[in-house]
């Protein structure tokens, strides 16, 4: 039967919600679904919403000063970039939690690590570079960050990836959508490097960052790029490579990172789901699509963890994240699962692609070996 595990959010007291109006919400929700590339994009958002490009450069702005908006840059897929990547869940002694978080969030390819309320305490997700090994990686956190147990939970099947907060507070814990394209890329295990030239290296180590609030953005990423490669770069070119990368699926798209919290949404939590093998290839697509739901992938089990599929569930309390757990449940029959809330928060930023920092921690940390 399934376990609804007691609710234990994630400590916000030096967050708050910052008071947003209906265009502040319809502007957030254009970055985040379908961000124009275009020499202007501003101007192209505001044609969408009926106001002038000053006005929604300066909610930009105010949106990014309250801490809602993070960032507006491209977003990458880690595997089709060659690079190897597993969610990893580890058992740790509970006097020691903040010491061995600590050490496994200096690793550059830790992009998230979460203390939860589990036997399994420790949550982190890790990447690294094309010809490094995934698996030498983390033991090595295994080992310097004392974990009693360490589970690697890589993706089998991905059925969905696409963090989209509804700012309209419209959307019904049971509400469904159809999964785009980009929110279901294909996903292997190991996925050999793309051949990238020098001038689409440089553009992902540039346009992975935020874009300029200006009114042609693009152009100042082709400066900054055309430094880096000591050559001249047109606005033109960047916009050429993002579409490119776009189209061979190593983009998945150009848009807003929110912080979460700051935008209302206070609570997430992560269903797993024991579903039986023969139903995967039905249950997995079915939950990928409710509105909540930003990821939902099939996973690895082992002996002492049998839940397959996973669905990872924002909402602006624990009670929306339990009614879309719930309606989940009742639509898919799925009665063996168990709801893993996020206690604390160790570190969430953007992974980094193609900058030196993983061979520096490679060298001082397998030196130790």
């Amino acid at each position: 039967m399934g376990r609804l595990e007691a609710r234990e959010p994630v400590d916000v007291s030096d967050e708050e919600t910052h008071e947003l109006d209906d265009l502040d919400r319809e502007l957030l929700n254009a970055v985040q679904w379908d961000f124009p590339l275009e020499a202007r994009p501003f101007a192209a958002l505001a044609d969408r919403l009926g106001v002038d490009e000053p006005e929604v450069r300066a909610r930009v702005a105010k949106v990014k000063d309250a801490g809602v908006l993070r960032q507006l840059s491209a977003i990458f897929d880690t595997r089709a970039l060659g690079y190897s990547s597993a969610l990893v869940a580890a058992k740790v002694d509970p006097d020691h939690i903040d010491n061995a978080a600590a050490v496994i969030s200096e690793h550059p390819g830790v992009s998230h690590n979460y203390k939860r309320n589990h036997d399994y305490n420790l949550w982190y997700t890790v990447a690294v570079p094309p010809g490094d090994s995934l698996a030498e990686h983390i033991d090595v956190l295994h080992r310097d960050s004392g974990s009693l147990v360490t589970r690697t939970l890589p993706t089998i099947t991905l059925y969905k990836i696409g963090v989209k907060l509804d700012m309209t507070g419209k959307t019904a814990a049971n509400a469904k959508v159809d999964v785009l394209e980009h929110e279901r890329p294909e996903r292997k295990a190991e996925m050999p490097a793309p051949d990238l030239s020098d001038l689409e290296l440089a553009t992902i180590r540039v346009v992975q960052h935020d874009l300029a609030n200006v009114e042609r953005p693009f152009a100042v990423y082709a400066e900054q790029i055309s430094a880096d490669l000591g050559t001249d770069v047109t606005e033109a070119d960047v916009l050429n490579v993002l579409r490119s990368l776009k189209e061979r699926k190593l983009m998945r798209r150009f848009a807003a990172v929110m912080n979460h919290r700051s935008a209302g949404f206070k609570a997430n939590a992560m269903g797993v789901w024991a579903v039986p093998d023969d139903r995967l290839d039905e249950i997995g697509p079915q939950m990928a699509g409710f509105a909540a739901v930003s990821h939902c992938y099939r996973r690895p089990t082992y002996d002492d963890w049998p839940y397959s599929v996973f669905t990872m569930v924002h909402g602006r309390s624990a009670r929306d994240c339990e009614a879309t757990i719930d309606a989940i449940r009742t639509e898919t029959g799925v009665d063996e699962y168990c709801l893993l809330w996020s206690v604390k928060e160790y570190k969430k930023v953007r992974l980094e692609y193609f900058t030196p920092e993983w061979d520096t921690w490679y060298a001082q940390h397998t030196a130790r070996a």
